[in-house]
């Protein structure tokens, strides 16, 4: 992938995450923390509280795994988490009302994804692989209402904190403690 400076192309394999992406993913991952998802995803939510997403929303580790299988680089899994969680929030998000006692952490996780997003917008759908570009597509897709699953808040960012970690914490030396 070439990035926004003209003349230089990197290759990124498996280490290459940029230190921006590893800072933002890392407050992300406190922000992620277990009491945090319980308390703002689960406890402030009613019982069994259900947000309807696509199909293509929900990205799991096996999801990865699947796509690592069929030889898709980390940086295209790392644009398609991105876009699959940043989404997931946006999900949350459009349920709660201003005043809901979660509005402010969901709004704070969207500034992260935001600042993240800064980061990805030098990619382009074309510089990935075209499973996971097609992917991309269908999550900003609106017209793929019959296309829809009811998950739990809290089990949205479960996954987007497990895929995070899958891709970001070798290359960015988190220690997973």
């Amino acid at each position: 992938l070439a990035f926004g400076c003209p003349g230089v192309v990197a290759v990124l394999g498996l280490e290459a995450a940029a230190p921006g992406e590893c800072e933002l993913t890392r407050l992300l991952q406190d922000k992620l923390q277990y009491e945090m998802r319980l308390q703002y995803m689960k406890h402030y939510f009613p019982i069994d509280y259900m947000v309807q997403v696509q199909y293509e929303e929900v990205l799991r580790p096996s999801n990865i795994t699947r796509l690592r299988n069929r030889t898709v680089s980390e940086v295209a899994l790392r644009y398609l988490w991105f876009h699959v969680s940043s989404q997931a929030v946006l999900r949350i998000r459009e349920v709660l009302p201003e005043k809901h006692p979660s509005w402010k952490y969901t709004q704070e996780l969207g500034q992260l994804f935001d600042a993240l997003g800064e980061e990805y917008s030098k990619y382009r759908q074309t510089d990935v692989e075209e499973v996971v570009a097609d992917l991309v597509k269908l999550v900003h897709s609106a017209g793929t209402e019959s296309r829809r699953k009811a998950v739990r808040p809290k089990a949205l960012l479960d996954n987007c904190l497990k895929v995070m970690r899958m891709l970001y914490g070798t290359p960015c030396e988190w220690g997973l403690g």
